[in-house]
Formats: C-alpha cells, structure tokens, sequence
C-alpha cells in the first residue's frame, strides 16, 4: 500500500498562523505608540537634569568669583555665561545664558528654544507645544533660579 506523503501546510494551520500574528500586532503596536511616549518624557527629564546642574555649577562659580549681584558673568568651557543675581540668564539677543551653560543645541538635542523676560521655555520635538517643555526662569532679587519640567503633552 502506497501512502501519500503530505507537503505543505493545510489551510487550518495558515489561519491560525494568520490569527496569532494579528494578535501580536494588535498588543504590540499600542507599546511601540507608549515607547514614543516614554521617551520624549525622559528626554525632557534629562534636559530639566542637565538645566538644573548648570545651574548650582554656575552658581558655584558665580559665588567664588563674587558674581552674585544683578549682572555678572563666568567662563564655562570656554564659553561666557551670563549672570543675573548669580544664576545663568535665561537666553537674550546674546544667547549666552542657561542654553549656553547647559551647553543645549536645538539641531543635535531635537528640541526648539525660545526666550523672553527672562524665561526660557525648551520645547521638546514631536510633543505638543507648550505641553512637552523644559522652563527655566532666571533668578531675581528676591527669588533664586527654577527650572520645571512639563511632560503632559509629550
């Protein structure tokens, strides 16, 4: 008796195949969406840490030249960082403030910057305006420094 030797698949098994990669790519493509998510958030974290420790080393500094009073300016990497009451400035026409001294640039970092009355808003790339941001506001007589960090857009 000869026997047919089967080759191939039947249909049954390529449905199924069918079905559990559907399933796959139905649980798997929201974690891709989340993973965008994620990441612009921890962009924003790191930015807000490296804000934040340009801030005290620039005011380390400010503080053992006796740069402290309402202008002032040290030199970090070669760079001048300009100085109000002993923080960076927040960014001006001179461009020599927090950006400056966070050493941040809009085309390698993937982020938009703009400035006005002393506060400096970073915007991050691929969040909502306004909503996925880094803010820093530059210190004042009566006030130090702060930077903050708004990651519900992102």
């Amino acid at each position: 008796m000869h026997y047919r030797q089967q080759s191939g698949f039947t249909l049954i098994e390529l449905i199924m195949v069918i079905v559990i990669l559907g399933i796959l790519a139905a649980v798997a493509l929201p974690r891709f969406y989340d993973l965008q998510k994620d990441a612009r958030v921890a962009k924003a974290q790191a930015i807000l840490g490296t804000i934040r420790s340009a801030m005290a080393i620039s005011h380390s500094a400010a503080l053992v030249n006796n740069q402290t009073g309402a202008t002032g300016s040290i030199t970090m990497e070669g760079s001048t960082v300009g100085l109000t009451y002993g923080y960076p400035d927040g960014e001006d026409e001179s461009g020599n403030g927090i950006v400056t001294a966070a050493n941040l640039n809009e085309a390698n970092d993937g982020v938009s910057i703009s400035a006005a009355a002393g506060v400096t808003t970073i915007n991050i790339n691929g969040g909502t305006a306004g909503t996925c941001t880094v803010t820093y506001t530059q210190a004042t007589s009566s006030a130090p420094a702060f930077a903050s960090a708004s990651t519900g857009g992102c």
